[in-house]
């Protein structure tokens, strides 16, 4: 068979998006993670642009901008918990929009790459430094971008005009209730 003839490569199921960005950024996350603990002192500071962005190695045992410092044990359970939800979410509702996919795998990938560090570590390694914002990780921006994905599509949802059969039906168009019904007179032919 030449290459000609060669059926074409089956493309990524809708459904497997989620879990292939999930674990794409849980990879990432964590292979980035592990070079930092390899290179660098907590504390550590490497400009990659001076004054713009470095990479500073933190260990942060709270939530975002180190809020609720401490807190081991709810965060590994937040996280667990909004990890089944969107599991349970995406294997439940087959039928959802392609930016509902990837925020979900953002989300899951996210939150997965901060459990495993906080179950290993007991806190959260942190390495993108903007100077002028709280250090961060490849698992923080993707929760993020996630969650803005998610209120864009819900926006974006809310303004789009209904069309073709997703429009709402009208008062004379839903089905009728049970006492609403007109009868029905059965004839028989006897």
């Amino acid at each position: 068979m030449t290459a000609q003839e060669d059926p074409p490569a089956p493309a990524v199921p809708r459904l497997a998006w989620p879990w292939a960005v999930g674990a794409a950024v849980l990879v990432a996350d964590q292979l980035v993670k592990l070079l930092i603990l390899g290179r660098f002192a907590p504390g550590d500071s490497l400009p990659v642009i001076p004054s713009v962005l470095h990479l500073t190695y933190v260990q942060n045992t709270g939530a975002a901008f180190g809020l609720l410092r401490g807190q081991l044990g709810i965060f590994i359970a937040l996280s667990a918990t909004v990890m089944l939800w969107i599991a349970w979410m995406l294997l439940s509702r087959r039928r959802q929009p392609m930016a509902v996919l990837a925020a979900s795998g953002l989300l899951l990938g996210g939150a997965a790459g901060n459990l495993i560090d906080r179950v290993r570590f007991g806190y959260v390694v942190d390495f993108i430094d903007l100077r002028v914002w709280p250090v961060f990780n490849i698992a923080d921006s993707a929760i993020t971008i996630g969650v803005a994905l998610l209120l864009w599509h819900s926006f974006r949802a809310d303004k789009r005009p209904a069309t073709g059969d997703q429009q709402p039906a009208t008062r004379d168009q839903r089905p009728a209730t049970r006492d609403q019904r007109p009868e029905k007179r059965v004839t028989s032919d006897r």
